[in-house]
């Protein structure tokens, strides 16, 4: 008896783990291999052409002690991380429930607020990069027509990243069709209930709005932080475009123009590990910035029964 149940429970697991050998093996090949070559890499010599030399901990004394862009590039990321992110969230929870209370035109203005989203991010950032040009641009002209001062945007290391949090800001149409989705799921009797109660507009939001949508803004949240851990192309196209080194033509460009403000780890990577050709040092980046991400996600996912109270 207890052989035949054993053998069933084995059969039951060769069957499951049958149907899950797609998953496991793209698991292994995509994450699990390059995750553990990136870590050996870190301590040896390796420009990705010739076989790599075992070195230690030389990689990460270079890059934590005498790579003099690290900790720049780190302050601009989690820079990047608390206010991007959090603007994001924000603006896309505000502009999801002014749409969800618009009763004309749903479907226009709903369009209006999600086709930024879907412009190409190159394009998107050459035609802020044009807007916000201190000289020639449209804003600064208006801005000075108001009598209000007149940014450097990404000429000037003080306004550089918040340019570029304009930019993500602009392009919050991902962020608004999740949070109205989250929005109209939440149950109307709670509202008329509520407004039975005599709770108004703040109280109805923090009462019964927050904690029902809190884990989409959890979500948001969490996926917010990975990506823009990751965030490249919208800071080096704009240093490019302000520096007026766009189209190569024998010109070296070190990123994060100007003076190093749009300097972040994934720029960093692809500095040490393309342009200088040192692999062991720009694993060593790689491997920081997923150990940065996964403890920011172990963060907010810890926090989580505190998000669902509205706490």
């Amino acid at each position: 008896m207890a052989t035949a149940l054993t053998r069933r429970r084995r059969r039951s697991a060769l069957r499951t783990l049958a149907f899950l050998s797609p998953w496991l093996i793209g698991f292994g090949v995509f994450f699990v291999y390059p995750l553990i070559s990136i870590v050996y890499f870190s301590f040896t010599k390796y420009d990705g052409f010739s076989a790599p030399t075992f070195t230690g901990l030389r990689n990460w004394n270079y890059v934590l002690g005498k790579y003099p862009f690290f900790w720049q590039g780190l302050r601009n990321t989690m820079w990047l991380v608390l206010v991007m992110v959090s603007l994001r969230v924000v603006f896309g929870l505000g502009i999801g429930l002014l749409v969800t209370k618009i009763k004309t035109g749903l479907g226009f203005f709903r369009t209006v607020f999600y086709l930024p989203y879907l412009a190409p991010p190159v394009a998107a950032t050459i035609a802020f990069a044009f807007l916000l040009n201190p000289g020639t641009g449209p804003v600064n002209h208006l801005l000075g027509e108001l009598g209000l001062p007149q940014p450097g945007w990404f000429t000037d290391p003080d306004w550089s990243k918040p340019a570029l949090t304009m930019l993500a800001v602009w392009g919050i149409g991902d962020l608004m069709v999740i949070f109205m989705a989250a929005l109209l799921d939440v149950p109307r009797e709670q509202y008329e209930a509520a407004e039975l109660d005599g709770a108004g507009p703040w109280q109805r939001f923090r009462y019964i709005t927050l904690p029902n949508i809190t884990p989409i803004v959890l979500f948001a949240v969490v996926t917010g932080v990975i990506q823009t851990m990751q965030y490249y192309t919208q800071a080096i196209v704009a240093g490019k475009v302000a520096s007026g080194k766009v189209a190569g033509g024998g010109e070296a460009f070190e990123p994060g123009y100007p003076n190093g403000s749009t300097w972040t780890l994934p720029q960093m990577i692809y500095n040490l590990g393309f342009q200088r050709f040192d692999t062991g040092s720009a694993c060593v980046v790689a491997v920081l910035l997923f150990a940065i991400s996964m403890a920011f996600t172990s963060l907010l996912l810890r926090r989580r029964s505190g998000f669902l109270q509205g706490d």
